[in-house]
């Protein structure tokens, strides 16, 4: 396995070498040392909208592929767990709907909604039976508004991420958005999942790549905000249309912003916009291939189709083309590696940073 850092000035910083996009063991390392290590979004309360309702998934399909199950108990608690059975590791919960109790199909053992080992036929005679390994798995799981997060084997808080985007969005009624499955779509980019996650932390390509939002955007005025496992990059507008309307003692009071973009690491991006929000998760398939699923909540639907949040399935095939065009060069024999920005690209060394950090521990 390569050893790969970064300098942490950013000013004397090289990238990260074009070997680690192409080297499939550095891959699948990834999974065990950056996915199973961090948060993934997984939807939102709705799936479990009443007591007794279960939710079964697979997270992050064909690389974690790990079955997780989402429940509401009777009295209104909604628990992560482990799809799998702790007998024989089956799995427990086949198909979204309404249960009394959790029982496996295939030998009867029976879980309350919590994940609780209740009853098991034929085991009257084991000793120390049952233990606190005979209940399903649960994960933590946390919220923002009606979104939420849930963590394998996480390595840090996600408290100050859910902090961090309050502090900016939390005024905004978060309960009352709604999805909407028609402006939600995967797309398929063929490329490294981290290309694209680099494309996303900087503003630096918008002049380049995207002529519709660099016309609504101010550029000079671009802001990105460094935190421990996130960063914001805080689109102002080059007029007062289509803007927040941000209330007193708001951190960017008084300021036109039309965007404000989190990235969450490794894989997550909130894209807020006056009209609601945005969601993309960027789900690894292979070493040069990727699923970016977008999934949109609206909040006021006269809004959507002006300002920044505007032709955004324009911008992504924009995106598409220039990320699959890294993809292409990173292959040849003649690059290596490159230098940040030290202005525009300090998303991109605070990701290259996290990415060395979590492959080192």
């Amino acid at each position: 396995m390569p050893n790969y850092s970064i300098h942490p000035e950013i000013e004397k910083a090289h990238t990260l070498p074009s070997s680690f996009y192409r080297d499939i063991q550095v891959f699948e390392t990834l999974k065990e040392k950056v996915f199973l290590k961090s948060w993934q979004w997984i939807g939102d309360e709705s799936l479990v909208k009443l007591p007794k309702q279960v939710y079964p998934f697979t997270l992050l399909e064909g690389y974690l592929t790990e079955p997780v199950l989402l429940t509401r108990t009777e009295d209104e608690e909604i628990h992560c767990l482990t799809n799998v059975c702790t007998h024989r590791g089956n799995i427990v919960c086949h198909h979204p709907g309404s249960e009394r109790k959790l029982v496996c199909k295939y030998h009867g053992r029976r879980f309350g909604l919590d994940g609780a080992f209740e009853h098991m036929p034929e085991f009257k005679e084991a000793e120390n039976f049952p233990c606190a390994s005979d209940s399903l798995h649960q994960f933590p799981l946390k919220q923002l508004g009606p979104l939420l997060f849930m963590g394998l084997d996480p390595s840090f808080n996600f408290e100050p991420v859910l902090e961090g985007m309050l502090e900016r969005i939390g005024f905004m009624p978060l309960h009352e958005f709604r999805h909407d499955s028609q402006r939600s779509q995967d797309y398929l980019v063929n490329a490294h999942w981290s290309l694209y996650c680099d494309n996303y932390l900087e503003g630096f390509h918008i002049p380049f790549v995207h002529s519709d939002l660099n016309a609504v955007l101010d550029y000079g005025s671009y802001e990105s905000v460094l935190y421990e496992h996130m960063n914001l990059q805080v689109g102002f507008a080059s007029s007062a249309e289509d803007t927040f309307d941000l209330p007193e003692g708001h951190i960017d009071h008084g300021k036109n912003v039309a965007a404000y973009y989190f990235w969450v690491f490794p894989n997550m991006m909130f894209n807020f916009y006056p009209w609601g929000l945005s969601i993309n998760v960027v789900k690894p398939i292979s070493v040069n291939r990727t699923r970016v699923s977008f999934i949109t909540y609206v909040y006021d639907e006269s809004k959507i189709d002006s300002g920044a949040g505007a032709l955004l399935d324009k911008v992504e095939r924009e995106d598409e083309f220039v990320v699959e065009g890294v993809q292409m060069g990173i292959n040849s024999r003649f690059y290596k590696s490159g230098r940040y920005s030290p202005k525009m690209e300090k998303g991109v060394h605070h990701f290259h940073s996290l990415l060395c950090k979590f492959l080192e521990d």
